[in-house]
């Protein structure tokens, strides 16, 4: 269960308008034209609502997006966003709006020209990558409107990248056996190795390339979303049953790694101290 890790205001979350309110940012799926599929997973437009002084939270994201964001003075810019091994918390506002393109595992490096694995942590200006495909994308998508991007994308990839290779699709592979679906729990490493017929150090390699953390880092992260995504739903030890760990002092240790804070201090809104958020932040 790849669940979309963007910004969280906890416990507050709302529908306004037909959209995703969450942390006073108002999130809404685009429409994902069938050619993109096998190089984007979705396309999203994330803006500012609310008053600018209310915090907010960058959850743990296992996946890396392409950009697009327009700041308060109205200056652009498309970057590449990695991986997020663990949430951080910030206060005020440095961005009015921003489309985010949502790459599929195993698509950084034909996109992008770096493997994921380089990108954890880290923001960097599309124009300032390896890859051509990704120098032209930044120029291409600058100004266009967020309507208008599913689009272009749909015009231009198919004509700049090749199908998906073995191992993207191995790598895929491993992460639906790495994530979770309630009732379902997470195959274990050496498990999801033979049932994809590699050691358990190549696929270790594949997701760094493809995924940019390991399988068990991957799994830590998709397991505290599912927390998140449910914990209004179950009691906190059947909810540690269904999500893949031993029990729920597990989960609340895993969470508290991830998160920063245990569950109940997070869900009653008892958060680590914020800091400033950069609209431009470096590697």
């Amino acid at each position: 269960m790849e669940i979309p890790a963007r910004f969280a205001r906890p416990p507050r979350r709302s529908l306004v308008y037909g959209e995703e309110v969450t942390n006073s940012r108002a999130e809404q799926a685009l429409e994902l034209p069938e050619a993109l599929r096998p190089w984007i997973t979705g396309i999203s437009t994330v803006a500012a609502v609310g008053p600018p002084e209310e915090s907010f939270v960058h959850l743990p994201d296992v996946g890396t997006k392409i950009v697009v964001r327009v700041g308060v003075t109205g200056h652009r810019d498309v970057i590449a966003a990695g991986p997020r091994v663990r949430a951080s918390y910030h206060d005020g506002k440095a961005l009015a709006s921003c489309v985010e393109m949502r790459l599929a595992p195993g698509t950084a490096r034909p996109l992008l020209g770096v493997p994921a694995v380089a990108l954890v942590g880290k923001v960097v200006p599309l124009d300032e990558l390896p890859g051509s495909t990704a120098r032209e994308l930044g120029r291409d998508l600058r100004w266009l409107a967020p309507e208008e991007t599913a689009a272009h994308l749909a015009d231009v990839l198919p004509e700049r990248l090749t199908r998906t290779s073995d191992r993207a699709e191995l790598v895929r592979a491993g992460v639906d056996a790495m994530s979770v679906r309630i009732g379902r729990t997470p195959g274990q490493v050496s498990q999801v190795a033979r049932e994809l017929a590699v050691s358990e150090r190549q696929l270790r390699n594949l997701f760094a390339e493809g995924v940019g953390l390991s399988p068990k880092h991957y799994a830590r992260i998709n397991r505290v979303h599912a927390v998140l995504t449910h914990a209004t739903t179950a009691p906190w030890a059947e909810l540690a049953t269904a999500t893949g760990y031993y029990d729920q002092s597990h989960m609340t240790s895993d969470f508290r790694a991830l998160m920063g804070v245990p569950p109940r201090s997070y869900f009653t809104g008892r958060l680590p101290a914020a800091t400033p958020c950069q609209a431009n932040p470096r590697p």
